[in-house]
């Protein structure tokens, strides 16, 4: 690093305010991409009412439909995070929402559960793409004080897409039709991608990054960007640190996202034109949790705490956050309800912003990528469980009461899981990787 970067490293380490802040366009576009992301993602589980009477579904026929998107989604997840760490974000993120895209608007064309099946399955492959690219991106335009807060920053585009979509395809499918509602989506995927690919560069090749935005964005000890293999990562135990964890609270999303509609429809009686509100709330109030989850860890780290305490005390108050939601099935007034599910939600989100963080606090950043794959897919697998569970407990009891009480503990044990494997978060050495 010559002089003029010598001195910009300095400023920008002790004043932010003084460097540029275009890294901060790019989380708005991560952002955007997440939000289109999850509108396509959760439509099927918002028109679960409406595509269960038509097709006459039973829960564990949804529970397939939703399990082949998940499969989808643990194989895709696994190859984009190479595809990622080969070929960068700018056009691992375009193959990506191309295929998502695609996908999802082809759900227009299907006639049946089969159909359903094949177009879940393709959204699958391109959706997981999302977070490898996404987090790949913060490490490259973020140091590492500042990451959590951008991750949970984008994350909370997934909250905004949750609330757009329960608003939105109502008066799509009431104006038009299910059909039309999966096009008109569809729109913003394409929309998307013309921006990115105009704007999107690595900080190094970005005309608007200057020199001081640059240096702050590398204050942190330069790392080789090498190339290591699955087979090394999967012998390190805090790749297994993060995809454990990652096993044990998708699935909880991924139960919240697909199955509460039909919960709120059914336990409340509620119907097309009047659910969407008490489910955008959810998510409303999920949102405040992603940025305060990568709020308070950057602050912590910032006052002088170590990355570790940061990271796992935010992900304990987050983890104690949840364990209401055990009770939720017994209140009888729908916006109590909301309060509990939607304190739950928002906790998750703010322990998934610190977990996704832990790749970039350990490993090397060649690796990054291929970590985030790694616990997507375990992450994924989990989510195949947990369907087709929920839709063979949902047919046996007409009961959510196992449901919650598994989404109630997820959390505390992915934290000790997390703490076991990985005591101090600390950095894993070129060494053990290279064994």
């Amino acid at each position: 690093m010559d002089a003029g970067h010598g001195g910009g490293l300095n400023t920008a380490s002790t004043d932010p305010t003084r460097v540029g802040r275009y890294r901060w366009v790019v989380v708005a576009l991560l952002f955007a991409a997440t939000a289109i992301n999850y509108i396509d993602r959760q439509m099927i589980g918002v028109l679960k009412p409406t595509l269960t009477a038509e097709f006459h579904w039973t829960e564990s026929d949804f529970a397939g439909i939703v399990f082949w998107f998940q499969v989808a989604y643990a194989i895709g997840y696994l190859s984009f995070g190479k595809v990622v760490d080969v070929f960068g974000a700018r056009l691992g993120y375009t193959i990506a929402i191309v295929i998502w895209t695609v996908s999802h608007m082809a759900h227009g064309f299907a006639t049946g559960m089969v159909s359903f099946a094949m177009a879940r399955f393709g959204l699958g492959i391109g959706e997981s793409g999302n977070f490898p690219a996404g987090i790949r991106a913060v490490t490259d335009w973020f140091p590492q004080k500042e990451r959590a807060y951008a991750i949970g920053l984008f994350n909370a585009g997934a909250n905004v897409g949750a609330i757009i979509t329960p608003l939105l395809v109502p008066l799509l499918v009431l104006w038009f039709d299910w059909r039309m509602a999966f096009f008109v989506t569809g729109l913003f995927g394409i929309i998307w991608l013309a921006v990115w690919w105009m704007v999107y560069r690595h900080p190094s090749e970005h005309m608007r990054v200057g020199a001081a935005e640059l240096a702050w964005i590398r204050q942190d000890p330069a790392d080789p960007v090498e190339k290591i293999g699955w087979g090394r990562l999967l012998t390190v135990k805090e790749t297994w640190a993060y995809a454990l964890g990652k096993f044990l609270i998708d699935p909880i999303w991924w139960f919240f996202l697909f199955w509460l509609p039909g919960y709120l429809f059914e336990r409340y009686d509620l119907d097309l034109k009047t659910f969407g509100l008490p489910l955008a709330a959810i998510y409303l109030i999920s949102d405040i949790g992603s940025v305060a989850g990568g709020w308070m860890s950057s602050k912590l780290i910032k006052s002088g705490r170590t990355p570790n305490f940061s990271r796992k005390a935010t992900m304990l108050l987050s983890a104690v956050c949840v364990l209401p939601i055990w009770f939720v099935q017994g209140i009888d007034n729908v916006w109590m309800a909301v309060l509990v599910i939607g304190l739950a939600t928002a906790a998750h989100q703010a322990f998934s912003a610190n977990l996704y963080t832990l790749p970039s606090d350990v490993f090397p950043r060649g690796a990054v990528g291929s970590v985030v794959g790694i616990g997507g897919t375990l992450g994924a697998f989990g989510g195949m469980g947990m369907a087709l569970f929920a839709g063979y407990i949902l047919d046996a009891t007409h009961s959510y009461e196992v449901l919650f009480a598994l989404c109630a503990s997820a959390y505390l044990l992915a934290l000790l899981v997390v703490h076991i494997l990985s005591p101090r978060l600390e950095l894993v050495s070129r060494q053990s990787l290279r064994k």
